[in-house]
């Protein structure tokens, strides 16, 4: 029944894709807290470059962002991100152009974890002599994480699911793999079948075990 599956490596797709999600989730996640952190901060300067960066981000394809790292970085900016071959230079810039765009997201869940966050702890710490950055590093981030693991855990599922963007650059993940067979075979419906199943079987865990994860760090109020 599947026997439309030999010569193609399905294997080395998927573990594209889980490269692409893993890089970009390590490269949004730190952006975005840095995000969250000026969305926050009591300069009005790095306060407004957060609002724009959000607001201007969220509200552009992804696919433009990931075409855009290709046709304006690389071939008009001549920008290869320090690799040797095309094929490493489209990956890289997938990766940029994912965390750029996961990074929004990030930073919006992590301030609304922010906002949950008693006023009064972070008075204290003030009063105790913390400045800005340590109140935010050693009191109200450890504490937001804890109360936004779940939404995390949405974005990480729909980076996941973004990656197939990446296929636009010519990124060898699954979704470009699933075009050429498509264009090659008959078989659409089982095609279709097994590359859906590929992705339940890598978001499906994700959210379990996030969702685990969001019940045993839970803050109690």
């Amino acid at each position: 029944m599947f026997d439309f599956l030999e010569g193609y490596d399905l294997w080395g797709a998927f573990w594209e894709t889980v490269k692409l999600t893993g890089l970009s989730a390590v490269g949004s996640l730190i952006w975005g807290t840095v995000l969250a952190g000026m969305r926050v901060s009591p300069v009005p300067l790095m306060r407004g470059f957060g609002a724009v960066y959000v607001n201007v981000v969220r509200n552009i394809p992804l696919t433009i962002i990931i075409v855009f790292t290709s046709l304006g970085l690389n071939q008009t900016l001549l920008i290869d991100l320090g690799a040797s071959t095309i094929d490493a230079t489209n990956f890289r810039l997938a990766v940029l152009g994912l965390t750029a765009y996961t990074a929004a997201f990030v930073c919006e869940a992590l301030r609304s974890g922010i906002n949950t966050v008693p006023l009064g702890q972070a008075e204290a710490a003030r009063a105790l002599g913390l400045n800005f950055t340590q109140v935010l590093t050693l009191v109200v981030l450890p504490q937001a994480f804890r109360s936004v693991v779940a939404p995390l855990a949405n974005v990480l599922i729909a980076l996941t699911k973004n990656t197939t963007v990446a296929a636009a650059i010519g990124v060898a993940e699954a979704a470009l793999l699933m075009k050429g067979m498509i264009e090659n075979e008959a078989q659409t419906i089982a095609i279709a079948a097994v590359f859906a199943f590929g992705f339940i079987c890598l978001t499906l865990p994700t959210g379990l075990i996030l969702g685990w994860v969001s019940k045993k760090v839970a803050v109690k109020r």
